[in-house]
């Protein structure tokens, strides 16, 4: 941040979320957290969170750690957002200094480096400790934390972190919150397999016929009804609840009701599906199967990307290299894969790894218009850079590549108004190019060049 070579390397982990925290705009100064929910909505909250049931299994787990430092317990949903926090009285005296207290949003793009957002983004127990915290005023604490997983949907649905000052928290209480989150997520999948039975029993009650159906959770996992494997191991059940759904091979099948979950009738006939990317201009990006949300973490959207701009597939070789470069491990992407194709089914096939599905993706429209002499066409279909958290090499490349293109295109031919969309992006906001284009070309009284002339006049 000086501008000075540090005096010894930083974790890979830090210094990526240092790099995802910067371009997400958080400033080092910041004093404290955001808040998003008084006391009164927050109770809400709590109450319908999942989590709710479990707070008492990690209070019982993590709560004698904080007695003997002197630090706190915090417990959070998937964005960062504190729900609950107890420990030690002077902790959470400081911590309220800090925004370390309920309602407040400890999210990366919030206040960068920390245990809590961190955890969230890398999907595993991390420890962060004193100034590997972007945010100064977190320079004299250390923090612990890892996220809890739903056994039903794989969705993450929050996070169990202790923090406290430097010299009271010890590196190895990673472990600690790792062990609480697994004991979290066990009693989530006791009460997994108890719905699951009462399901199947309601299910094994009906009176039988010639096509009993495949017994699905609410969440689309199969239960049973399909015994060698059929239809995978999760159906995305769409948006609307039951209705016509498309199964893996392209079947059309139909979802009726039964208890909490659903009977899947599957049917003959066959369609194509439609995979849906969206990942231009966003650090959320996001898919959607036949119309289906599917929930997606940020090395699956790389992934998904990789293999839509190479439709004729890709090993896991290949994968590993432009994901990781040359320090990757195969068997890593394979997993990846792995927990993919829980989501999307057949789209995904293996040797190569490649989309058996119609792929549509704001990507592969952009390059499409960039083969035609249309810049408002251009300006209007690019929002912003291709997966911007993205530090994956060959997404790195493609990024560049595209937003090399769309600035070149907009700043030889565009008009007035295709520039200002332009500037209206995050590389296109400051550039001073295209700035002063727009304030040479539009009338000096014309509230865009103004905004314009005034971008320049800051510009350092």
């Amino acid at each position: 941040m000086a501008g000075e070579r540090p005096p010894e390397t930083q974790r890979r982990l830090i210094s990526a979320s240092w790099r995802r925290s910067l371009r997400a705009g958080v400033d080092p100064e910041t004093p404290s957290a955001p808040a998003v929910y008084n006391q009164t909505d927050i109770r809400d909250v709590r109450q319908a969170h999942p989590l709710n049931p479990l707070l008492p299994v990690l209070a019982d787990t993590v709560l004698p750690a904080t007695d003997e430092t002197g630090a706190l317990m915090v417990v959070t949903d998937a964005d960062g957002l504190v729900l609950w926090r107890d420990g030690d009285r002077q902790a959470m005296r400081h911590g309220d200094r800090i925004g370390l207290a309920d309602g407040f949003d400890w999210n990366e793009e919030s206040v960068g480096t920390n245990g809590i957002g961190t955890s969230l983004v890398a999907g595993r127990p991390v420890h962060v400790y004193a100034a590997e915290h972007l945010m100064k005023v977190l320079h004299t604490w250390s923090c612990s934390a890892a996220p809890i997983t739903d056994p039903d949907s794989g969705l993450v649905l929050g996070c169990v972190d202790i923090s406290g000052v430097v010299n009271d928290l010890h590196p190895s209480t990673v472990a600690l919150v790792g062990a609480a989150a697994k004991l979290a997520e066990s009693r989530l999948a006791l009460r997994m397999r108890e719905l699951d039975d009462q399901l199947r029993a309601r299910y094994e009650a009906r009176p039988r016929s010639s096509d009993p159906g495949v017994l699905l959770a609410p969440s689309g996992r199969v239960i049973a009804g399909d015994p060698y494997g059929k239809w995978g191991a999760r159906i995305p059940v769409p948006d609307a609840g039951p209705g016509d759904v498309v199964l893996p091979g392209g079947v059309l099948g139909t979802l009726e009701p039964i208890g909490d979950g659903y009977l899947l009738r599957p049917g003959s006939r066959l369609v194509l599906s439609v995979l849906r990317l969206s990942c231009l201009g966003t650090d959320h990006p996001t898919a959607r199967l036949d119309g289906t949300t599917v929930q997606l973490s940020q090395r699956h959207a790389e992934i998904l990307t990789l293999l839509a701009l190479n439709p004729h597939g890709m090993t896991a070789e290949q994968l590993t290299c432009r994901l990781y470069g040359d320090f990757g491990n195969p068997v890593t992407i394979r997993a990846e894969i792995h927990r993919l194709r829980a989501l999307l089914g057949t789209a995904i096939a293996a040797k190569p790894y490649r989309l058996t599905c119609q792929i549509e993706a704001d990507f592969l429209d952009l390059k499409r218009l960039l083969t035609v002499q249309d810049p408002t066409a251009v300006a209007h279909a690019y929002p912003g850079p291709l997966l911007p958290r993205s530090e994956a090499p060959a997404i790195r490349s493609e990024r560049d590549e595209l937003e090399g293109q769309v600035r070149a295109r907009i700043l030889l031919n565009g008009s007035p108004s295709d520039l200002w969309i332009y500037a209206q992006t995050d590389s296109g906001r400051d550039d001073p190019q295209i700035l002063q284009r727009l304030s040479t070309l539009l009338p000096a009284t014309d509230h865009r060049a103004m905004i314009a002339r005034l971008r320049l006049s800051t510009d350092p």
